[in-house]
């Protein structure tokens, strides 16, 4: 764990050498995934099926790659009933905030008499990824299927991978409670290969969202382009701005909930109290004797957790905002002000008592969010990731003569001259 502070001399060399180490890690996946692609694109359903026998355990048909509605019902029925009622709040949440999000279409009759207009229309159909097995997130189905749903996105195909056979009864009453009935029992880059270019058993998409591993990251790289993708996500990442008032347990804890995800991921706390920080991390050793994950959670802490010692909070607000981080903590006693100086977070969590947690599950507004310091130009998942907008121009006679022969000298000067007499042509003969 680093300790930095800002009256130290070597304070923004250290820093630099913090926030470099946001950059997206890359793994040298790209020549298998190239091979998966082709073979799916080459061999269709019998590619997916020896894929998945090699890789998840599992012999399948192109009959049984779908699974079956009878599947769906038979194992989310397995899910208890307060953990169905939690997955349905959730969904409640995400599915009011996203339908918030929704744009207006655009119309108006500008000076010279064009009527010009912006029309937003959802994509057909999307593909959803879904990790399988043991490490299954019916968060992420909500978060990433809801938002489809509310666009009105037509299609919605979903892709799982069942190790051994495995169905998650969860993912699969997460996909119900999302009206998702199109799921398939298959994973990897294949799945992605399958979801943009199409088999026969499934037909290809517009975009593909969703976590995954490596080789699923690098098969979402390769297909982009083809079909849409959301982003290649990055390790998991937090930034508390925390004053001495809070409780160091709870601080400790939250920096923990990003730590736990994976060895990879960072957490730094920011703070004016170099005492409190040190009761923070006193905390955090004190938690990871019992955390079930501390395994994990004690390598991320150890290789990428900070502590940033400043001086005021407009200096903690620029250290913030070169971050960049995928999730940031204001736990001060006026934390809307502060979060006025943030330019650059995926997600602003306000407040002591409101835990990044709060946005995994049960907030509403999206947990798929951008990491390794892409928050300096990209946004969460949203509605908008499945609308596309079109624009429309309406032009009578008297708005053609109003702009037509700007638009033809603009034509010629560019040497486009079929572009300025498909203009003079038509105001010559309005005369």
């Amino acid at each position: 764990m680093k300790w930095l502070q800002t009256d130290e001399a070597d304070f923004e060399s250290r820093l630099s050498v913090l926030l470099a180490d946001r950059s997206a890690v890359e793994t040298s996946v790209a020549a298998p995934v190239r091979d998966i692609i082709a073979a799916v694109r080459a061999q269709g359903d019998t590619a997916l099926c020896d894929y998945t026998t090699r890789f998840d355990r599992l012999a399948l048909s192109p009959d049984t790659l779908r699974i079956s509605a009878d599947e769906i019902a038979r194992e989310a029925d397995k899910v208890d009933a307060e953990l169905m009622d939690a997955l349905t709040l959730a969904a409640s949440r995400i599915e009011s905030f996203h339908r918030a999000q929704m744009p207006a279409n655009l119309s108006y009759t500008d000076e010279a008499g064009l009527t010009l207009g912006m029309r937003w229309i959802p994509l057909d159909a999307v593909g959803l990824y879904v990790p399988g097995g043991k490490a299954a997130y019916p968060s992420s189905v909500l978060m990433n299927a809801l938002p489809a749903r509310v666009a009105g996105v037509g299609r919605i195909a979903m892709c799982v991978p069942c190790p051994d056979g495995v169905l998650n009864p969860l993912v699969l009453a997460a996909a119900r409670v999302c009206g998702v009935s199109e799921i398939y029992r298959v994973g990897g880059a294949q799945a992605v290969a399958a979801l943009a270019y199409g088999t026969p058993t499934i037909r290809p998409v517009d975009r593909i969202v969703g976590p995954g591993n490596a080789y699923v990251a690098e098969a979402k790289r390769q297909v982009f382009g083809h079909v849409g993708i959301d982003s290649i996500a990055g390790p998991s990442e937090v930034v508390i701005v925390a004053d001495n008032r809070n409780e160091p347990r709870f601080v400790a804890l939250d920096l923990l909930a990003q730590a736990e995800h994976d060895e990879l991921a960072q957490a730094v706390l920011i703070t004016d109290d170099a005492a409190f920080a040190r009761r923070v991390v006193e905390a955090v050793e004190t938690e990871l004797k019992t955390l079930p994950r501390a395994a994990i959670a004690g390598k991320s802490w150890a290789d990428h957790g900070a502590v940033v010692i400043v001086d005021n909070w407009q200096e903690a607000a620029a250290i913030a905002n070169r971050f960049a981080s995928e999730h940031l903590e204001v736990m001060l006693e006026e934390p809307e002000s502060f979060a006025a100086m943030i330019r650059h977070a995926g997600a602003t969590f306000l407040g002591r008592n409101c835990p990044e947690a709060v946005g995994d599950y049960v907030g509403g507004p999206n947990h798929v969010l951008p990491t390794s310091r892409t928050a300096r130009f990209a946004s969460g998942l949203s509605v908008f990731d499945f609308l596309k907008r079109t624009t429309t121009i309406a032009a009578d006679a008297n708005g053609l003569r109003a702009v037509g022969p700007a638009g033809a000298r603009l034509a010629r000067a560019e040497g486009l001259h079929a572009h300025a007499l498909s203009l003079s042509a038509r105001l010559d003969a309005l005369g």
